[in-house]
């Protein structure tokens, strides 16, 4: 008595190569990249860590949601999904090499009645001799035919783009391709964060952990500058950088300069721009400070949140300074900050002090104007940093998916059968895809083989 039961290995084998499977880890990575969209990546900035829970922030971070194309279970998705393409192909693969490399030479009963496309062919006189004016016929019309000869009759059979059928398998095999550029670019690259401040270098960027990765060069940042648009947006800010060897420039790598979408790449590591800002260490802030009942003006150095006691007992306070304030005062352009001044028994007051505009400093009213100087703080290029050595790789797979999705879609295995038989000749055909074209081009060459003479 024959037995169906399957052993464990036998079901193992089929859940790998199962469709279900392929579509459930399909709607699976399109679901979870989602999470990788909507929450930010990376290093996280400190606006979202205010605004969410610390339940939230502890539940996504053990779920690697912050990091989640690194994470394990989406990592672990990428393989499973990976060995199911590797089953289905395995299992199915044999098949279609077979079909493709062994075709049908010879069109039995059963087939000929299948196939929707089938012509009578007018046809007289010798079998060997219509045999060859057939054989010419299809070779310059459609392709060389292979010539059976069985029972009597001979089988004609010509095909054109057989091997398109495995197409399908290059798309398979382009995934696991873009797979493997991702693992290597995962396990052998990083993606990190540096800030340069004009006129300083630096030889490490800080990882998405915190943790300092050494670039083994230096990358100098020569200089900074920011255009703004009229409404105080910035318009463009690029960096002026040289990568430096032993401490000296690398030729052609010298005064790069680096702007939104236009990178800089030396031994395979990207430098994105990314931000900028004003360097707060070792800068001070200049302001003159005239009274109104006369006498010589102060001069003041302070830094950003500093307090600063005149002599008649008024404090002063710089909240924060900008090199454009369009941003804050729209109509007016420059560098301006924003101070706190409390006269000695008075409310404090918090207004904005123009550099280029001083009669509107002067247009306050109050006993002291404040006049802003500018500063001495230099600029600072925040940029990302990327090392990807899986990237090659992975355009090698996207060049393979887009040759393999066009063999699959746009190219269609045609086949065509002409059996000689007892003074009639039939023709049958068949494609694999797009029936309604290829049937246009079948009726076109029945038409062509009626005005043969043979």
């Amino acid at each position: 008595m024959a037995t169906t039961e399957r052993s464990f290995i036998e079901n193992v084998w089929d859940f790998f190569c199962s469709l279900k499977l392929t579509l459930f880890l399909l709607i699976s990575l399109a679901l979870t990249s989602i999470i990788g969209t909507v929450l930010p990546q990376g290093q996280l900035p400190p606006e979202y860590v205010a605004q969410i829970s610390q339940t939230k922030l502890q539940i996504y971070s053990n779920l690697g949601f912050f990091d989640m194309y690194h994470s394990w279970w989406f990592i672990t998705l990428l393989y499973v999904f990976s060995l199911n393409l590797i089953s289905c192909s395995i299992k199915r693969l044999p098949h279609v090499f077979k079909f493709v490399s062994e075709p049908t030479l010879v069109l039995g009963e059963s087939l000929r009645n299948s196939f929707p496309l089938k012509k009578e062919l007018a046809f007289s006189g010798a079998a060997e001799k219509g045999v060859e004016r057939l054989k010419e016929f299809l070779g310059s019309e459609f392709s060389a035919p292979v010539i059976t000869e069985q029972d009597g009759e001979y089988h004609l059979f010509a095909q054109k783009n057989p091997w398109c059928r495995l197409g399908v398998y290059v798309v398979h095999f382009s995934i696991l391709v873009i797979f493997v550029g991702a693992i290597i670019g995962s396990l052998a690259g990083y993606k990190g964060f540096v800030s340069i401040v004009e006129g300083t270098s630096v030889n490490a960027v800080e990882g998405r952990n915190g943790q300092p990765i050494p670039l083994g060069f230096e990358v100098l940042c020569e200089k900074f500058s920011v255009e703004f648009y009229k409404t105080g947006a910035p318009k463009e800010f690029k960096s002026i950088l040289t990568v430096l060897e032993n401490g000296q420039p690398v030729p052609g790598f010298s005064k790069v300069k680096v702007i939104v979408n236009e990178p800089l790449t030396y031994k395979g590591i990207t430098f994105y721009q990314s931000s900028y800002g004003q360097a707060s260490e070792g800068s001070e802030h200049y302001f003159t400070v005239f009274s109104r009942a006369g006498g010589p003006p102060v001069r003041i150095a302070t830094r950003e949140g500093a307090v600063v006691t005149l002599k008649d007992g008024t404090t002063f306070k710089l909240l924060e300074a900008t090199q454009e304030v369009r941003q804050f005062a729209p109509g007016f352009s420059g560098p301006a900050a924003r101070i706190e001044v409390t006269p000695k028994g008075a409310a404090p007051q918090t207004f904005i002090s123009f550099r280029d505009f001083p009669e509107m400093n002067a247009q306050r009213g109050d006993a002291l104007i404040f006049g802003y100087e500018g500063t001495n703080a230099r600029m600072y290029t925040g940029l990302q940093v990327a090392k990807d050595p899986g990237v090659w790789t992975v355009w090698l797979g996207c060049t393979l998916m887009v040759v393999g999705l066009f063999i699959a879609f746009f190219m269609s295995h045609k086949r065509i059968w002409v059996v000689i038989s007892k003074g009639h000749a039939r023709m049958y055909g068949n494609a694999s895809k797009n029936q309604a074209a290829f049937g246009m081009q079948f009726d076109a060459l029945s038409e062509k083989f009626q005005q043969l003479k043979i």
